[in-house]
């Protein structure tokens, strides 16, 4: 499978929000962060927290996010 970055956000709170939104429009998508396994979340606020999705759905990916955003941005 062919991973690409779709994002990185500032929590994984947040990434997770965007993964929750991405597999409501039936794309897969891993949150993947350097936080020792939610042991030290700390961390993640220096490395952020990625969403990766498959690049084959990276397009379809972006189109549901930009929906998203409120309207004017």
């Amino acid at each position: 499978m062919d991973l690409v970055p779709l994002g990185v956000y500032g929590s994984v709170t947040e990434a997770n929000l965007v993964k929750a939104r991405l597999e409501a429009n039936d794309i897969d998508a891993i949150v993947q962060a350097d936080d020792l396994g939610a042991t030290t979340p700390t961390l993640v606020v220096t490395n952020g927290a990625r969403v990766l999705v498959r690049r084959d759905d990276l397009a379809a990916a972006m189109e549901a996010l930009e929906r998203m955003l409120p309207s004017g941005r």
